[in-house]
């Protein structure tokens, strides 16, 4: 899961691309409904059948689906009427959209928990109203490390609590399939690593301790495995940018790979090696493949696919091959459909929707 604006995530390599206040239920005049549109399918892609725009206009992303597969958990920005990610929801055609955030600060990565009528995010929100600045692109292609806290809410965005926070980055929550645990990313011990903790924010304890940046992480179907990015220098001038990058609160993402390792933090395994931007890792329900979008065929461009892999690396399939910006994948629950985020359509450039797909399985998924 991205971590920073859905407008720099969009773009990653020009989009590389995380006191309580309650939030009223409903749309709240800053997005209109769009409804499932159906989208004309490639014969390039045959993996995607019955595929369907669900938002028209603006930033939209990191799509999520609830438990039981009936709606999705996504963020939005849409300058100048919201000009930071707010976190929404929807149903899986589009309609009964809502805010759930409050509008203050930016926020990110929003997730359901299974079984509770509850959802997980992080904001900026303890920071002020406003947004935070963006990163000081001077020194190339950076994410800004914002200090981002976790929070839980209702999902009409009442009863909204501070969940964990130190200071510095906390942020990229996602939940075991049982509710008992959260995985997330943070900078609390000095470098960008995975933790988990109890769904009531106890018992914090780290996953990686390979320097570096860890993260994006997302537990397999059966709880047993964790899927996540990461880029971990291998020399000492990679070393000495990402360190000076990280005191300043920056992180450059231009080299990412795909890692899996149990759900403890041991038996890590790295899944791709292919010198390019690999991100957005999700298992697919059989728990012995992985979904997640790459620049491979343009490492020093914006060209992001989606990708099918092996978790041992082997059987790397090509899903999307639209010139643009693909990513952020997720099967429902079932495994039945897959929801991604697209320039594709786009009515403007930087656009970025959501959209939705009857899946088609091969004998290999199986």
């Amino acid at each position: 899961m991205w971590v920073y604006s859905t407008a720099m995530r969009t773009r990653l390599l020009n989009l590389m691309v995380l006191g309580v206040a309650a939030c009223s239920s409903g749309v709240q005049g800053d997005i209109e409904p769009a409804g499932a549109r159906p989208f004309a399918a490639s014969p390039d892609e045959p993996r995607l059948q019955n595929l369907r725009m669900l938002t028209d206009g603006g930033e939209n992303a990191e799509a999520y689906f609830s438990a039981d597969g009936s709606r999705l958990i996504f963020q939005r920005s849409h300058s100048p009427e919201i000009p930071c990610d707010q976190i929404y929801s929807m149903t899986i055609d589009g309609q009964d959209v809502q805010r759930i955030s409050n509008g203050e600060g930016r926020t990110t990565c929003g997730f359901y928990f299974p079984g509770r009528d509850l959802v997980v995010f992080s904001s900026t929100q303890h920071n002020g109203a406003a947004c935070p600045p963006p990163p000081d692109y001077s020194q190339g292609y950076v994410w800004a490390l914002y200090d981002f806290d976790i929070y839980t809410s209702k999902p009409d965005g009442s009863e909204l609590r501070k969940l964990f926070g130190t200071p510095g980055y906390d942020g990229e929550a996602t939940i075991s399939p049982d509710g008992s645990k959260i995985v997330f990313t943070s900078t609390r011990d000095g470098d960008l690593d995975i933790y988990v903790m109890d769904a009531d924010g106890s018992n914090v304890t780290r996953l990686t301790n390979e320097v570096g940046y860890d993260g994006g992480a997302f537990f397999s179907r059966d709880g047993k495995q964790i899927v996540y990015r990461a880029h971990h220098p291998k020399n000492e001038q990679e070393l000495a940018d990402y360190r000076k990058l990280l005191e300043e609160g920056l992180v450059r993402p231009s080299a990412l790979d795909i890692w899996v390792m149990d759900v403890d933090g041991s038996n890590k395994r790295q899944v791709t090696d292919n010198g390019a931007a690999n991100f957005a890792p999700y298992f697919h329900p059989n728990g012995r493949q992985i979904i997640f979008s790459s620049n491979l065929t343009n490492p020093e461009g914006r060209n992001f696919d989606i990708y099918l892999i092996n978790i041992d690396g082997s059987g790397l399939e090509r899903v999307t091959t639209h010139e643009d910006f693909d990513g952020f994948p997720m099967f429902s629950p079932d495994g039945t459909k897959l929801v991604f985020a697209s320039n594709r359509g786009a009515a403007k450039p930087g656009e970025t929707n959501v959209f939705i797909a009857d899946w088609v399985e091969t004998t290999s998924d199986r």
